[in-house]
């Protein structure tokens, strides 16, 4: 019968050994599956952040290439627009210059100053022929599609059509002993 009982504690050590087993089993896997679900968990986020990453890196990127594609296909037409106006620009200021000698223009040429700014020409019209002016005449050119006038440009035209406009004359005095200018007069 010692036997039996020998037995039975041995059978009873031997459960609770397996439920102390079984316990201890139980917590490690716990303990295991925590440490993976943290390390995915870590991996999800590297992973996402690389994924942010990558795509803003390749969104600038792609961004850079169609500025650069952009830039290349308009500086073409960026040249042309530029040389386009240069000759128009161009073609205006020689047009100022030789308009008196159009067959349309309505002033003996010899009459005709060219100024550029503020307006193109002052006529004096009548000067060439009897030494006497009947007109002084201001005329600005416009060449091109706009024919408007600038704010000075128009400044200009509002003096002249008020006749706010003067004749002075300005002696400048010059000594021949020291060889250099004097004072200057108005009249």
């Amino acid at each position: 019968m010692i036997e039996w009982v020998v037995i039975l504690l041995l059978f009873l050590a031997l459960l609770v050994l397996f439920y102390k087993y079984s316990k201890i089993q139980g917590r490690i896997e716990q303990k295991a599956r925590e440490q993976f679900e943290s390390w995915r968990r870590g991996e999800r986020e590297d992973i996402a952040a690389w994924k942010e990453e990558e795509l803003k890196r390749l969104s600038d990127e792609r961004a850079r290439v169609l500025f650069e594609q952009w830039k290349l296909d308009e500086e073409g037409n960026i040249r042309s627009d530029a040389v386009k106006r240069s000759q128009s620009v161009t073609r205006g200021k020689v047009t100022e210059c030789l308009i008196p000698y159009f067959p349309d223009f309505p002033y003996n040429p010899k009459d005709a100053r060219f100024l550029g700014t503020p307006v193109d020409l002052i006529v004096f019209d009548g000067l060439s022929d009897a030494d006497e002016v009947e007109n002084v005449v201001f005329i600005e050119i416009k060449t091109g599609k706009a024919a408007a006038l600038s704010k000075r440009e128009r400044a200009v035209r509002e003096c002249i059509k008020a006749g706010r406009v003067q004749y002075t004359i300005i002696h400048q005095s010059f000594d021949e002993n020291e060889n250099r200018l004097r004072g200057m007069g108005m009249n």
